[in-house]
């Protein structure tokens, strides 16, 4: 007799948000992009300590999540912009949430 009941595997969906989400500084930086960062000098003042490399990651995987949608202004010098894409500010509720958590 099996002491352990059978529970249901974690669903595929929350494997991909969790995967995402779990990332060092992906949090901060969606929180950054909800106070109005946009570029990537915004980003790392706001998020603060972390390094160029690393943010320029999450970006991109910000990006190809369909999370931050990214776009090169044509001016001089041209400049790149992120804004949140619909599936980005439905995330907000997941952040204002653990901003609460931590509050607590």
């Amino acid at each position: 007799m099996s002491r352990c009941r059978q529970c249901q595997p974690v669903p595929e969906e929350v494997r991909q948000a969790a995967g995402l989400l779990e990332r060092r500084w992906t949090v901060s930086i969606l929180w950054a992009s909800y106070e109005g960062a946009s570029r990537f000098n915004e980003f790392k003042q706001s998020v603060g300590e972390i390094p160029p490399r690393t943010l320029a990651l999450r970006l991109v995987e910000l990006e190809e999540a369909g999370v931050l949608e990214r776009r090169v202004v044509d001016a001089r010098p041209p400049r790149v912009e992120y804004t949140l894409t619909s599936e980005g500010r439905r995330l907000r509720a997941v952040v204002d949430a653990l901003v609460r958590f931590a509050g607590a």
